[in-house]
């Protein structure tokens, strides 16, 4: 039975040299050079940033780079953008008339992997001509501490009633019951032009440029 060969560990670079061992001496075990090295760093970057605040001469980190050596910005006074596909917070889309564009589908419950979207459909009252079309949320739910932020409620939802372009990631709160988003608090949330409706105009049920079958079809 022949036996498998493995390739030879290359031997080791001719730069390779052997690291003396050095005793130590009560200097270097307290560590006060190096104690004194990192506060004189420490502080020639503090007075450096103090005059360039005072003087007004730091670059925007947002639209400028960023100084040689300086990697911080001065959260939240200072706050970089997200980029255009970030998933922040969830928003509901509104109609014109304020109402929410979700139908109760359950398209985006369904499809959320994490089950934090909880949905209660209701109907249209007598009179309103999306009644007997599409049904309404009497609640939404999204429980924001189970949100894995996957995006899927946005790519299922067929009414484009559901976004997470609002540009804001969830701040942290003292109780769980603040991260339970509601319908009000969802239909509040703007996106980041600070718009409520969609850049999707859906024709609604009772329009004119409605392309689907309504009611008046019924009678032929």
């Amino acid at each position: 039975m022949a036996t498998a060969t493995f390739p030879k560990k290359p031997p080791s670079p001719n730069n390779a040299y052997v690291v003396a061992h050095v005793e130590p001496t009560p200097a270097t075990q307290v560590y006060l050079p190096e104690i004194f090295k990192g506060l004189a760093v420490a502080m020639k970057h503090f007075f450096r940033n103090t005059k360039e605040m005072v003087r007004n001469e730091r670059p925007d980190p947002v639209t400028e780079s960023i100084a040689k050596g300086i990697t911080t910005i001065s959260y939240p006074e200072q706050k970089r953008p997200y980029p255009e596909r970030f998933r922040g917070l969830h928003r509901l889309t509104q109609r014109d008339d304020g109402s929410p564009r979700c139908v109760a589908c359950l398209c985006c419950s369904t499809a959320c992997p994490a089950q934090c979207i909880f949905i209660e459909a209701g109907e249209y009252p007598e009179g309103d001509p999306r009644r007997g079309y599409e049904r309404y949320p009497v609640k939404f739910v999204i429980d924001e501490l189970r949100c894995i932020f996957c995006g899927y409620c946005v790519e299922a939802c067929p009414c484009d009633a559901i976004r997470m372009d609002t540009g804001l990631h969830a701040v942290p709160y003292d109780s769980r019951d603040q991260f339970i988003y509601r319908k009000d608090l969802l239909l509040a949330q703007a996106s980041r032009d600070g718009s409520h409706l969609t850049a999707n105009p859906r024709h609604e049920p009772g329009d004119e440029t409605h392309p689907g079958v309504t009611r008046e079809h019924m009678t032929h």
